[in-house]
């Protein structure tokens, strides 16, 4: 790169959000900067906003289409509460996200959009270009984005409409030179998703994208540069990664771990879908995929596997799980290890596919019926849903029973460094099945996990059968009144015997104090970073953030008792609050938010010491 004469100013972190109609390539642009900042050595989290509709129609508000990245030399937990930089590829984008960039911040927008047809799909009434206050209270850099990628392309034999498509990475080349972004990882991209099948495509985004960045360089229209030094990382290997992702990894590292094959049975639904992808590229591992017809079908077959002798597992969101408890149920009452992962979006029924929402939490303690519960755990960032995966794969397989794995969309497709585990301090995970010689009783149990072992069809001298009926120890039916009851309670006493193998649980800062922050999932970044901050200027503030949901950690009660004032946020109107409450009759505070978007920081330092 040539270096220019505009001084760079050092930031710790920096929070960008591109915006454009859900066509503008948006996301794509997004996760090429979030590349480039992870090869430049910054820590990082990142927030893809997509649109419900399919395709909305261009140029208007419910069409546009978000990422926003925080990346910094320090560690970073969120995605930024408000954006130091917005570029606007036209007026729909500038009028949904421009009350959220902050005074003074950069924005870049793309003249040509800015037609008298596509202000009046934003609601303008007029330019607000042409607005003293935008350059008053922004650092304004219009740039005909469009134009000039035309330009760049004029010698191209593409069609005009295919050169203005290229128009993201103009605009992408022109924030790596305003954050000095290396050009080469994205290049790569290019040459590597286009340069073999349409190797004219990729050589225009390349010309392009080299046009925004030198476009930059040859006119300073932004006066301001930044540059942000690479992050204290420990050391080893690392790759960018999402939840989905990390899950998918999880999943395959449990069931290798436990020397089972897994088959995954799933029916395509936002935002759980890229997890039947993930898998079903995976097949070398002898991971067998099934796309069922519907979310029963496809519980059913990863319980019918799991009675084969595989490890069935299957992934939906809040809609599918109400239409798999009853297979639930099933499984809990024939003792069958199965794993289901719930990928939470904004509900109730369709609800907002594209948002996320921590509200199945209730469904997924209660959602079946009868006393039946059923372990849940929740991850906490997007690598953690690696961790969490193998997790679930070691309590379904040494307890014999359903295992939820509760993530949610915010963790799903948000994106952060990963550092890659070395595959050979990974422990075993062991199966709970019986082995040749050993006397069989279907429902004689582990008399520490209160866990049954399991038999497989095809073991010689093991034949038996399970099913939805209440049975005895030896697994005949049974409706006697008394042997329901005992069943029943055992059920629940196993479930809960799984506390006994947790570790113990971490409280972020002092042991006692004022004040306990106590979340869940994904609440985990804006509540330490929160809780960080407030720490550093004397607050006393402690927090912990639960990965184990049902059962309850051992010692939680314990660290609830050591506390002035519990503060439970979360993104629902109070279900882990009801749950605490309940547990250990013990008031709380709520702090809720249900608006398809995770908390920021601010609003949690802001409640925090509103208690305080």
């Amino acid at each position: 790169m040539t270096t220019s004469s505009t001084q760079f100013e050092e930031k710790e972190a920096i929070v960008i959000r591109f915006a454009g109609d859900s066509g503008d390539g948006m996301q794509t642009v997004g996760e090429q900067f979030t590349d480039s900042s992870a090869f430049a050595g910054n820590d990082l989290a990142t927030l893809p906003d997509f649109p419900a509709e399919i395709r909305a129609p261009a140029g208007t508000l419910p069409g546009v289409s978000g990422f926003q990245l925080q990346f910094g030399s320090r560690e970073v937990k969120t995605p930024g509460d408000a954006p130091d930089a917005l570029v606007a590829m036209n007026p729909a984008a500038l009028k949904v996200n421009l009350e959220e960039l902050v005074p003074g911040g950069l924005l870049i927008v793309n003249t040509e959009a800015f037609k008298k047809s596509n202000l009046l799909k934003a609601g303008y009434e007029s330019d607000p270009l042409e607005d003293e206050s935008l350059s008053t209270n922004y650092k304004l850099v219009k740039i005909n984005i469009t134009e000039l990628t035309k330009q760049a392309l004029s010698e191209s034999s593409m069609k005009p409409n295919q050169k203005a498509r290229c128009k993201n990475f103009f605009a992408l080349g022109f924030t790596y030179w305003v954050y000095d972004r290396p050009l080469d990882p994205t290049i790569n991209f290019l040459n590597s998703k286009w340069g073999k099948r349409l190797p004219e495509v990729a050589d225009a985004n390349i010309k392009v994208l080299k046009a925004g960045y030198y476009f930059g360089e040859t006119t300073e229209l932004s006066q301001n540069r930044y540059q942000v030094s690479r992050a204290d990382n420990a050391p080893g290997t690392y790759r960018k990664i999402n939840g989905n992702d990390a899950l998918v990894y999880g999943l395959i590292s449990g069931v290798q771990s436990a020397s089972k094959e897994m088959v995954f049975s799933g029916y395509p639904i936002t935002p759980a879908s890229s997890i039947l992808e993930g898998l079903a590229a995976q097949k070398h591992f002898g991971i067998k995929t099934v796309q069922a017809e519907d979310e029963i079908a496809a519980i059913g077959v990863a319980l019918g596997a799991s009675f084969a002798g595989r490890l069935g597992i299957c992934a939906t969101s809040g809609p599918g799980m109400c239409l798999k408890s009853e297979f639930m149920g099933l499984s809990a009452i024939t003792e069958l290890p199965l794993v289901i992962c719930d990928v939470q979006r904004g509900g109730p029924s369709t609800g907002l596919p594209t948002k996320t929402e921590q509200g199945d939490l209730l469904q997924s303690y209660f959602g079946r019926n009868s006393d039946l519960p059923i372990p849940i755990i929740a991850p906490t960032s997007p690598s953690d849903c690696f961790w969490v995966a193998r997790e679930c794969v070691r309590i379904a397989l040494a307890y014999n029973t359903p295992v939820i794995l509760l993530s949610e969309l915010y963790l799903a497709i948000g994106s952060e460094p990963w550092c890659l585990p070395d595959l050979s301090t990974l422990p075993e995970i062991p199966s709970n099945v019986i082995q040749p010689g050993e006397e069989f009783k279907i429902y004689k149990r582990d008399p520490e996990t209160l866990a049954r072992k399991v038999a497989f069809p095809g073991m010689p001298g093991y034949e038996h059968r399970v099913g939805g009926l209440e049975k005895d120890e030896s697994g005949g039916v049974s409706y006697d009144a008394a042997n329901h009851e005992n069943m029943t309670r055992i059920r629940a006493e196993k479930v809960q015997a799984i506390a006994k193998s947790l570790p113990p649980t971490e409280v972020n800062g002092a042991s006692s104090g004022k004040l306990l922050v106590l979340g869940w999932g994904g609440t985990y970044g804006a509540i330490t970073s929160a809780v960080n901050r407030l720490q550093a200027e004397g607050f006393s503030v402690s927090s912990v953030v639960l990965r184990h949901l049902n059962p309850l950690p051992l010692d939680l009660e314990d660290i609830l008792s050591r506390f002035d004032k519990i503060l439970i946020p979360e993104l629902n109107l109070g279900q882990l609050r009801l749950l605490i409450q309940g547990h250990y009759l013990r008031e709380t505070i709520g702090f809720n938010k249900v608006q398809g978007r995770p908390f920021t920081v601010s609003e949690m330092v802001e409640k925090i010491q509103e208690l305080l």
